[in-house]
């Protein structure tokens, strides 16, 4: 079957059972995951949805999220969204099975109750921040890859004419960053969208460095990407100011011009030296972290990354890589972030070999392993380890040993960074970067990865099941949906990721607050949370 002809098949099968068009009030997509807005929760699916092949799990939370993986959630969006057009085109005056006022209040009713449970205010502020970022990670990746792939030709001294032009390929849009950055926080925040990207162009504009603040002449580009955030904060509350205060027959000159103006204003001799100085502060503990900490520290993140993602406080770490990879060219703290990935992968092998007679289990870590190699973890933690309980510690055990390696060779002087956030596993190969060439930074990666690997299996072979799970598990249950939950094994409250990226680096995800997975079937993810 031609790929566009699997893609729109795939959107076919689940177009019905979300409640076909009409049940349909908004189509969005992050990195991994087919996000829709409905009116009716009811009438979707869940058990038909998780049977089909292309998807990995569902998340319910602001959004109904459906899990594609990435690369497949890209295209078939546009498929999906062009079957639901064509619907509606087709019957615009369809007689729908309740009213519409009916259909409005179920769907508050349960997005209320939805927020009120997995919401807090921090977490909240945190899927804002999230957000801001996440758009921008496919234009990360791709110029991470070629700053790799410049970087690799300019040491071996092929193709010098052409080197120039990848550099400027690679290096434009972290020159605007800030710009992109002040226009997806306008737009988060609820103001007009261009208004913010007009203030932070102020940070990255060259004629900055005529104007002195705090007895220092700024530089270009001084606080960066936290800078452009603060600055476009401020815009859209000087606009929604302006708004409530300015008539509206001098609204359209009037406001445009205060919110640029004053926001600029304190941009310049405000913003940008604290954000810088908060920049810099950023890069140097880091720095000091890995070199002072090593193997302590990277143990340590390496370990924790999966309970914060259940917790939700990820989401601050995006603004902090995407401040190391504008600094310094590449974050250093990825790589380590990324053996949780890695422990989860060990972990899941040990579970298929310790449960020779469950079917069911042994069928989906096989299905889900070659997605756990490249980094998309939600099918081996919410249909594997996560719902058995002890798996999932011994997960993180084996991502704990596997950051400490990474961590201990930061220590050593041997730097190992990814030029871009989302990738991970496998996936990150491309995005390495490092201090003592490419081979040298690809061989600590790939040892961490190794470790990673064998901590989490031997964790999870020895001490991730009791006796009692043990015997519940390991028969014939082909398929027996409700048993994991019978374990009783710790549930975690997720916080599942907008972007993770999904993955370490992105929360793919942007992101929904935690969400408790219940009961579930060990064949098939219920929630899902970063990639890792």
């Amino acid at each position: 079957m031609a790929t566009e002809d699997k893609n729109r098949a795939t959107a076919a099968a689940i177009l019905p059972l979300v409640g076909g068009a009409a049940n349909v009030s908004s189509i969005a997509h992050c990195m991994t995951r087919l996000r829709l807005g409905l009116h009716d929760r009811s009438l979707v699916d869940d058990e038909a949805l998780k049977a089909l092949s292309a998807v990995m799990g569902v998340v319910e939370d602001d959004t109904y999220q459906i899990v594609l993986g990435p690369g497949t959630v890209a295209r078939v969006t546009p498929e999906f969204e062009q079957l639901v057009e064509e619907a509606r085109e087709a019957a615009p005056t369809a007689v729908q099975t309740v009213s519409a006022d009916e259909l409005a209040a179920q769907g508050a009713a349960i997005k209320a109750q939805q927020k009120a449970k997995n919401a807090t205010p921090f977490k909240l502020f945190l899927r804002k921040i999230a957000n801001i970022f996440v758009p921008l990670i496919p234009a990360l990746i791709g110029c991470g890859i070629i700053a790799g792939l410049n970087g690799l030709l300019v040491n071996l001294g092929w193709l010098p004419a052409v080197t120039p032009a990848l550099a400027a390929m690679a290096s434009g849009f972290m020159a605007l960053i800030a710009v992109f950055v002040g226009y997806n926080t306008a737009k988060e925040f609820g103001g007009t969208p261009i208004l913010g990207g007009a203030v932070a162009a102020i940070i990255v504009f060259p004629g900055v460095a005529n104007i002195d603040a705090f007895g220092q002449t700024l530089s270009p580009g001084q606080g960066g990407v936290l800078g452009a955030l603060g600055a476009a904060v401020l815009a859209v509350y000087v606009e929604k100011w302006c708004r409530r205060w300015v008539p509206e027959a001098l609204d359209v000159l009037v406001t445009p011009t205060l919110t640029v103006l004053i926001s600029g204003l304190v941009t310049i001799f405000g913003l940008m030296y604290v954000a810088g100085e908060i920049s810099s502060a950023i890069g140097t503990f880091a720095d000091w972290l890995l070199s002072n900490g090593g193997a302590g520290a990277g143990f340590v993140l390496g370990g924790l990354f999966l309970p914060l993602v259940m917790l939700g406080l990820h989401q601050a770490l995006i603004p902090i890589h995407t401040t190391l990879i504008e600094q310094q060219g590449f974050t250093v703290l990825l790589p380590i972030l990324a053996m949780a990935g890695a422990g989860q992968v060990g972990a899941a092998m040990a579970v298929y070999f310790r449960l020779p007679r469950n079917e069911s289990i042994r069928r989906t870590i096989k299905s889900a392993l070659p997605a756990g190699l490249l980094g998309v973890g939600e099918p081996l933690i919410y249909g594997v380890s996560l719902p058995l309980g002890r798996p999932f510690i011994t997960a993180c055990v084996g991502g704990a040993f596997g950051g400490g390696v990474v961590g201990l060779f930061n220590q050593l002087g041997d730097t190992v960074g990814s030029t871009a956030i989302g990738p991970s596993g496998w996936a990150l190969f491309p995005l390495l970067d490092g201090n003592h060439g490419l081979g040298s930074t690809i061989a600590i990666y790939g040892a961490g990865l190794l470790v990673g690997y064998v901590a989490g299996f031997l964790a999870t072979y020895f001490f991730g099941f009791s006796k009692d799970l043990l015997t519940e598990f390991n028969v014939s249950q082909d398929p027996a949906p409700s048993t994991v939950a019978a374990t009783g094994g710790p549930h975690p409250s997720p916080d599942t990721d907008r972007d993770r990226t999904d993955g370490p680096g992105s929360p793919d995800s942007t992101d929904p607050g935690p969400t408790d997975p219940g009961p579930t079937d060990p064949g098939s993810p219920e929630k899902a949370p970063a990639r890792v």
